[in-house]
């Protein structure tokens, strides 16, 4: 699945990237640099079907993103993963973000670890 390209005036309507036009916004989660060539994403912080419509979002390297999605279900984050600093507390994502720390903001790479056990 290809990367979306976030829309700079989305982003300033939702408040998730007002950098200066010469600077790369850092990522949110792993604060990297995003430069305009890597793959990003904006994140719901509250999922659109929990009721995030329209809510505040993130602008995210895309790489971070998936990593989100892979470990959390949309309750979970709706629940209690609805910020960036819950999210930097959960045990995955805290060892995600600090190995994809020491990689170049352009790093891209399948999300390790797999994808969430879901419930039935």
């Amino acid at each position: 699945m290809a990367a979306k390209r976030a829309d700079p005036a989305q982003d300033a309507r939702h408040g998730a990237a007002g950098e200066d036009a010469g600077e790369a916004p850092p990522c949110p989660l792993c604060d990297r640099p995003i430069p305009p060539d890597v793959p990003q994403s904006l994140h719901h912080l509250v999922p659109r079907l929990r009721g995030g419509k329209g809510g505040p979002v993130v602008l995210l390297h895309h790489i971070c993103h998936r990593e989100i999605h892979a470990t959390l279900t949309e309750t979970e984050l709706a629940r209690a993963y609805c910020t960036i600093e819950a999210l930097r507390t959960h045990p995955r994502i805290a060892r995600f973000v600090a190995w994809v720390a020491r990689r170049p903001p352009g790093f891209l790479s399948p999300v390790p670890g797999g994808p969430r056990k879901r419930r039935r």
